[in-house]
């Protein structure tokens, strides 16, 4: 059995920001691993806190107002414990970011070559020419046609889908050994959106890369997620392996998104009422609020400790502790 620590393992990570009406908790204590070559999902609602989670590990968020702690060890070392110099040479090298919007990622200014070869050269000692040629190699990789001629374009001049393959482009200059995608998919079209997930996939089989994917879509999550991680108003609700999810969700939360799904719930309004004020939220589970089977219990204490109802299947619900009944909420949903 190997020793090695997993490539990514975030523990009680919590971020906040300091704001005129007080204190909000935008991510409150979460726990999860990647392991290389695996592909993590953190799905939940807009507003969860999936993309101030993934820009905490890095430390990208603007502090102040913003203030993380926790643990995060990437390969075994505490990025949380870095000094920003230290970190800068794992950002965008080690671990990359492709964001959700790259319209807004580039700068309109330079050609989207130059773009390229600037990150290039940023953690690499290399010539102009040399850096010409990788980037156009990437650019090819990620299935721009006539990359050679297209590296003196500029950013006007791609397509939404164009562009998003630009931005994993500059993603791949360092070749990560972590890959963090925040919703890649968001604005293109399903046919687009096909296209992206599956370079995704062929660029991590290339690379052995680790991707933490982040989306709010379920069908995104059925094609290419290893594992998921649920997060609801800043909070872990359940981690299991993709199949398990799908097959025997345990969280209520869960369960209300796939819900959402056509093909299994047909709830197309959605989920009833909506997320906690982050600044003020409830003092027990953050969904109790929402949730069909809130009881006393749930509405105190805290959110509740994360209890495994299946092997390497953890949810954060009182219906799971020793002595309940568990079954009342997996109702209808099949036994492991």
């Amino acid at each position: 059995m190997s020793t090695e620590p997993p490539l990514l393992e975030v523990e009680d990570l919590t971020t906040t920001f300091s704001t005129d009406n007080g204190v909000l908790t935008a991510v409150g204590g979460i726990d999860f691993n990647i392991e290389s070559g695996e592909t993590v999902c953190i799905v939940g609602e807009s507003g969860s806190g999936k993309t101030v989670a993934t820009e905490s590990i890095t430390r990208i968020i603007k502090s102040p107002p913003g203030h993380v702690e926790g643990s995060v060890r990437f390969k075994g070392r505490e990025l949380l414990e870095m000094s920003e110099p230290e970190l800068r040479d794992i950002r965008g090298y080690e671990i990359a970011h492709i964001f959700q919007n790259p319209q807004e990622a580039m700068n309109h200014c330079y050609t989207i070559g130059w773009q390229i070869a600037e990150a290039l050269q940023i953690h690499r000692d290399v010539s102009d020419e040399e850096a010409r040629a990788k980037a156009v190699d990437l650019l090819d990789k990620v299935g721009i046609a006539n990359a050679s001629s297209r590296f003196d374009d500029y950013p006007h001049e791609f397509s939404g889908g164009q562009k998003q393959r630009v931005m994993i482009a500059m993603a791949l200059v360092g070749d990560p050994d972590l890959l963090i995608a925040d919703e890649p998919t968001t604005a293109l079209d399903v046919t687009v959106q096909a296209q992206i997930l599956k370079l995704l996939d062929d660029l991590q089989d290339e690379f052995d890369m680790g991707v933490l994917f982040v989306t709010h879509d379920l069908g995104v999550v059925a094609e290419i997620a290893d594992r998921i991680v649920v997060m609801y108003a800043g909070k872990v609700m359940e981690r299991a392996d993709v199949m398990d999810v799908f097959d025997r969700p345990a969280h209520p939360y869960t369960q209300q998104l796939l819900n959402c799904l056509p093909e299994i719930g047909g709830n197309q309004g959605g989920i009833p009422g909506s997320l906690p004020d982050p600044i003020d939220p409830p003092d027990g589970c953050r969904f109790a609020p929402r949730c069909d089977h809130a009881e006393p219990e749930c509405r105190d204490g805290g959110q509740p400790e994360e209890i495994e109802v299946n092997r390497g299947q953890w949810a954060s619900c009182v219906h799971y502790r020793p002595g309940r009944d568990g079954s009342v909420v997996r109702q209808g949903i099949p036994d492991a």
